[in-house]
């Protein structure tokens, strides 16, 4: 039984986390086995120097904002331009780290390889209207591993906030708009911001048709079209 990649990206909020689970838990009861990586934790080198820099140079509380506790992030939607020179250094070493990360993923674990974040995510913070920035990502992304399918989860920006408020409204929107460029250069899925369930059968169906795409041969048994 081969791997299959499959990323799940998306502004702070969108419900990446939500989908993830019901898409474990549908994987569970359909007996399709899967292994889950966070790009955060899984890949980024430097976490702690680059959580510490956020915290003392950028002063941000880097907490995860809740409705009842809300949040002051200052990380990403910080972007004066040596601090987006430096994170293009970063991400070029990611991308090399997620290469060895993802080749040892599909030789250790069969079935589904889920990723919550990806690559994307840490490109869609960069200025993607700018043609610079656009360039530096098509170049990263023909080094990136290939995922066989990869989530775009849309969402309302001010809805996001609500759920999950830590970024300033403007940098959502600007955030929004990088990810949907993005999804042009990289052909990622986009799925449509809808209720929970909606989006989760939005999320299989794709799985369905992507699994028949992949290889009919070697994919995953599909439980779908069983």
């Amino acid at each position: 039984m081969k791997s299959v990649l499959i990323t799940f990206s998306g502004i702070d909020g969108a419900g990446k986390t939500t989908q993830i689970e019901k898409l474990r838990d549908y994987l569970a009861e359909t007996g399709v086995p899967f292994h889950q990586l966070t790009f955060w934790d899984d890949v980024v080198l430097f976490r702690d120097l680059r959580s510490g820099f956020s915290r003392a140079v950028l002063q941000s509380d880097g907490a995860i904002g809740t409705p009842e506790r809300p949040a002051q992030r200052r990380d990403k939607n910080t972007q004066a331009w040596p601090l987006l020179m430096g994170r293009c250094v970063l991400h070029l070493f990611d991308v090399l780290h997620l290469r060895r990360i993802v080749k040892r993923a599909r030789a250790e674990a069969a079935g589904v390889i889920i990723f919550d974040r990806y690559i994307y995510d840490q490109l869609a913070a960069l200025p993607m209207d700018r043609r610079l920035p656009r360039s530096y990502a098509r170049l990263l992304l023909s080094i990136a591993p290939k995922p066989e399918l990869s989530y775009l989860l849309d969402a309302v920006p001010e809805e996001a906030r609500a759920r999950k408020p830590e970024y300033p409204l403007d940098f959502m929107h600007n955030y929004r708009s990088s990810y949907l460029e993005l999804q042009k250069i990289a052909g990622m899925q986009l799925i449509p911001a809808a209720d929970p369930d909606e989006v989760h059968l939005a999320i299989l169906d794709r799985l369905d048709k992507s699994l028949l795409a992949f290889s009919p041969q070697a994919q995953i048994d599909s439980p779908l079209t069983a």
